[in-house]
């Protein structure tokens, strides 16, 4: 039987209906802390654009004014009008290289701000959101979209802004100069306003689609990267090859799509202002010939027009980048959008102190009160059930794969949030904890073991920054890491590489182990963190954590069953239930789930 499968079109990025709204929010939030700048920069276009758009006057003055006095042997009126056009040149330029110089260096400091802010926010997202986005998808969101909107800011909001000030410099020049022409030339502005108006709305949703590509590009990239050795190891490569080829496609035809656009836009614009120059020319050579214009005015007007439509030219250029600018900004604006569903308190209630200051008895009671939890998209996984855990009990957890054990650790350490019911640590409800006394008290291991770039001194201090060398050492030593570090070139200071690929599985799961010992945490979480460990590395850890957790509350998820010997309490969970509860030895003596699967465990070590 063949399982039916899902194409990528499948895959909808939705966004919210308001989101060109809240993509403009975003934006001005980014421009108000520059706003001092961003006016002196509006000054300096505004200027810019008037000095580029005089010259034709002074050209004017030259031929109208300026030849007829130089015929009569005065050279003042000609001279006066070269020199204030050539001046007038130089300013523009000098105004334009300074402005932008200014623009540039305000975008990457706007550009700057938004990384910030995108990787704070969602590093801030609860794991429900990173568990059903993908990692590419953020990638995309980090690179291509970011690069998308820096050109703009970069190169083209400046050119946007200088051509739309020359347009409407000129349009009040042109009607200064004659007003019959003006007329001639602003008629043509009713065809362009309706192309335009067409080509914003068919851009904008052309734009969209680029970016949802280029986004399903980079995630298929950045997940058969990231599992290259199933693809290797399984000859996936020409399947991978062939996904990636339809996702580029599709890509390559929302780009054909959006140029098409463009290029259906460029070729009305210039149609429209080669038109246009046509009729002026010969009702302006008309208007000469009858004397009610001047041939200043008329080369005035064509120098104009050749100005008034270059912009457009720009414009449509700096209207591609816009679209795809606006685009990414929507998807940007659209992640930093989204809410975590787990909060931090506005009113942070503190833990209460320890009932003693032994080190070894410093434990904290866990309760479930009531509980009940499903995730957005199915039905219940755990049912409503009641929960004690007393300070400093060891309890495993022993149950088939589904039934609920995982979910059950992501509630007590807060990456998720109880449907119903509550979750209190020495009766303070999780929920009213701050994050950073909550992860300082509740800290868990997961069968993952993923180490930074850095050495493996540094990858233990994670669970303390401020833990001195010699605390790194006592880690490793607790965990049975020492010696083999001390056989390295390097020792603590070996680089442990991309994921930590010098260590081997269980050596990056004891450097996990010995992040837990540096943060001495109240509760310890263990997700199944013995899995990866061959038998005398398993034996090895667990007499560590015998030592480590004695006083301490902690829950450890067991598929292996020789790890249930450190528990003082085993619960065996089925369906989201817990339908065994006692010490292993009860436990194994009885007639129950756990005393067959203990039986069929020993019967496999025979």
């Amino acid at each position: 039987m063949s399982m039916p499968r899902l194409d990528s079109d499948d895959e909808i990025e939705s966004l919210p209906p308001d989101i060109a709204k809240k993509a403009r929010t975003l934006l001005m939030s980014l421009v108000r802390p520059h706003l001092a700048m961003a006016v002196f920069l509006a000054v300096i276009v505004v200027l810019t654009a008037a000095l580029m758009v005089i010259g034709p006057v002074f050209i004017a003055d030259a031929l109208d004014r300026g030849v007829p006095a130089a015929l009569d042997g005065d050279m003042d009126p000609l001279i006066r009008a070269v020199t204030l056009f050539v001046v007038s040149a130089i300013a523009s330029a000098i105004l334009a290289f300074t402005s932008t110089r200014l623009v540039g260096i305000t975008a990457q400091r706007i550009l700057f701000t938004l990384r910030e802010r995108v990787f704070t926010h969602v590093q801030r997202l609860d794991l429900g959101y990173h568990e059903t986005s993908t990692s590419g998808r953020l990638v995309s969101r980090q690179t291509s979209d970011m690069e998308s909107v820096q050109q703009f800011l970069s190169y083209s909001l400046f050119d946007t802004a200088l051509a739309v000030l020359q347009m409407l410099f000129i349009a009040v020049t042109l009607v200064v100069l004659d007003v019959p022409l003006a007329i001639v030339v602003f008629a043509g502005f009713v065809p362009l306003f309706f192309i335009t108006k067409a080509a914003h709305s068919t851009q904008r949703s052309a734009y969209r689609r680029t970016r949802t590509s280029i986004a399903k590009v980079i995630v298929h990239f950045v997940e058969t990267m990231g599992g290259i050795r199933a693809v290797q190891a399984y000859r996936r490569q020409p399947e991978r090859r062939g996904t990636l080829s339809d996702q580029d496609a599709r890509y390559r035809d929302a780009n054909t799509d959006a140029l098409r656009g463009v290029a259906w836009f460029a070729g009305w614009t210039r149609l429209i202002g080669n038109v246009t120059q046509t009729v002026i020319i010969v009702i302006g050579a008309w208007l000469v010939i009858e004397g009610w214009t001047q041939i200043g005015v008329l080369a005035a007007f064509i120098l104009y027009l050749r100005r008034f439509y270059g912009p457009l030219d720009e414009l449509v250029q700096a209207f591609n980048l816009y679209q795809s600018a606006s685009a990414a900004l929507e998807k940007i604006a659209a992640v930093l959008d989204t809410d975590p569903e787990v909060v931090e308190p506005t009113q942070p209630q503190a833990l209460p102190a320890h009932a003693t200051s032994d080190a070894a008895a410093s434990g904290r009671a866990l309760d479930l009160d009531d509980v009940r939890f499903a995730y957005s998209d199915g039905s219940d996984v755990l049912p409503r059930f009641d929960l004690h855990i007393p300070a400093g009990q060891i309890v495993a957890l022993v149950g088939a794969t589904g039934a609920g054990k995982s979910t059950l650790v992501k509630l007590v350490t807060r990456f998720y949030d109880p449907s119903v019911g509550r979750i209190t640590l020495d009766e303070v409800d999780l929920r009213d904890l701050d994050d950073a006394q909550l992860r300082s008290s509740v800290v868990m291991v997961t069968q993952e073991s993923f180490l930074f770039a850095g050495t493996i001194a540094d990858n233990i201090r994670i669970g303390n920054p401020d833990a001195s060398d010699d605390d790194v050492v006592a880690a490793a030593t607790a965990v049975g890491l020492d010696a083999y570090i001390r056989r390295l070139p390097e020792g603590y200071a070996t680089d442990v590489k991309k994921r930590g690929g010098r260590l081997s599985s269980g050596q990056r799961q004891l450097v996990s182990f010995a992040r837990v010992f540096l943060a001495d945490p109240d509760v310890v979480v263990l997700d199944e963190a013995t899995a990866h460990l061959d038998i005398p590395s398993e034996r090895l850890v667990q007499n560590a954590l015998a030592t480590v957790l004695e006083g301490r509350t902690a829950i450890i998820i067991a598929h292996r069953l020789s790890t249930v010997e450190i528990a003082d309490r085993v619960l065996v969970m089925e369906s989201g239930r817990i339908i065994e509860d006692g010490t292993p030895d009860e436990l194994i003596s009885g007639t129950g789930k756990f005393a067959q699967l203990h039986q069929a465990w020993r019967d496999s070590l025979v």
